[in-house]
């Protein structure tokens, strides 16, 4: 598959355009618009079609030889078609970047905008798959009987508490990988820019209290990678406060979120647990109050990866913290997926894993971390999206977790 920048349709004629902000006349003025005209992917064949031969090795008869000997040894569709070199994007178009709950067609930009990531950054081809559909079961479905064409499924933007449910019935039928980028993707690089940031201040994960503003499917993760890595302690809030054993409006997911952070037993208000806090992780949106992150603790770390405004700024931060990073890409520090999910499927792939397991997850985040470890400083404690070395080095430790963990097949 082609995921090429220059759009290969970029000649289309096909719709107006009229009564779009950004379009007129059928001419797009935006530059968004511009690149995004007829999308931003082709197919690309990987073997010529020039001649009779050629087209009757490619399809049909030698295509009959090949299909033949998969029908008899199952595991040869690795070797003879694509299947160990492509994801599936999957989304329902509920929980889509900042723009929250806007249908599969509209989610598609994003989804496309995912796979030519993919590409670009861990050389592995991926399709995006936008589903009508909203029921859990029913998504399970669909994806169980496509996944045959595939060597993993991506999840993206599917809002919580469904996304958890569905990735955990999803791996239950499938023997491929099912990763939700927006809970784990989050969590690795989260997790590696963290023990970075302890690295440059001489501390330890286990000296650290953390507090998650956000209990959706990035602060579950993260909370969990966290707590996985040997964080000290970690209470996650959502609108209510703190996550705590004795509410009782707890969700099955949070409850069980309760049930492994939290040691100090801190319950109110997210201002309230900040007091004395080392660590301030952002995902939820929203604007902390600065009297809260005054009282933080000496040589805090701020991350606040809400976009495209962070619930604490950075000009207030800096103010308060050693470390600050975002999820924007105009500041030091950027809280960036695109750092762990190309390097997390491409060493899936490589080693055909049937899943992908806490210890991959760790591997990378420490992989991740490495990259820049003989570099750190304030404004440096994760690497840029444009380093060469961070995909090699997350594939590397990703496939050698695979084989540690037994999940790897070959």
């Amino acid at each position: 598959m082609a995921a090429e920048m220059v759009n290969p349709r970029s000649d289309s004629t096909s719709g107006s355009g009229e009564g779009v902000e950004g379009v007129t006349d059928g001419e797009p003025f935006d530059p968004a618009f511009a690149l995004h005209r007829g999308g931003k992917m082709a197919v690309q064949a990987t073997v010529p079609v020039r001649n009779r031969d050629d087209l009757s090795l490619a399809y049909t008869p030698g295509v009959a030889k090949v299909c033949s000997a998969i029908a008899e040894q199952p595991e040869l569709v690795h070797d003879y078609t694509w299947k160990s070199q492509v994801v599936a994007v999957v989304t329902d178009g509920s929980a889509v970047l900042g723009l929250g709950d806007i249908g599969p067609e509209a989610s598609l930009p994003v989804m496309e905008g995912k796979a030519i990531l993919f590409k670009q950054f861990g050389g592995v081809d991926a399709v995006p798959i936008a589903l009508d559909c909203r029921d859990v079961d029913e998504i399970v479905e669909t994806v169980a009987r496509f996944a045959p064409s595939f060597g993993g499924v991506n999840l993206e933007d599917i809002s919580a508490p469904r996304c958890f449910e569905i990735e955990r019935k999803l791996q239950e039928r499938v023997d491929i990988p099912i990763f939700h980028d927006d809970q784990h993707g989050t969590a690795v690089v989260t997790l590696a820019a963290l023990r970075n940031a302890a690295k440059l201040t001489n501390r330890a994960l286990g000296q650290l209290r953390a507090v998650i503003s956000g209990a959706g499917a990035a602060g579950v993760a993260i909370a969990r990678i966290l707590t996985e890595a040997g964080i000290g302690d970690v209470a996650v809030c959502d609108r209510k406060g703190v996550v705590s054993p004795d509410r009782e409006d707890l969700t099955d997911v949070k409850r069980e979120l309760a049930g492994f952070t939290n040691k100090a037993g801190l319950t109110g208000s997210l201002e309230a647990a900040l007091d004395g806090a080392d660590v301030f992780i952002g995902v939820s949106g929203g604007t902390v109050p600065e009297d809260a992150v005054a009282k933080m603790a000496p040589d805090a770390f701020i991350f606040a990866m809400a976009n495209p405004n962070p619930e604490i700024h950075p000009d207030v931060a800096h103010q308060y913290a050693s470390v600050v990073a975002t999820g924007r890409s105009d500041f030091p520090n950027q809280i960036n997926n695109v750092l762990a999910f190309p390097g997390i499927f491409a060493g899936a792939l490589q080693v055909r894993a049937s899943r992908i397991t806490e210890g991959m997850k760790l591997a990378a985040a420490e992989a991740l971390a490495a990259v820049v470890a003989d570099e750190l400083s304030a404004d440096k404690v994760i690497p840029s999206p444009f380093d060469e070395r961070v995909a090699p080095a997350v594939t590397a430790a990703v496939a050698a977790a695979a084989r540690a963990e037994g999940v790897a097949r070959r």
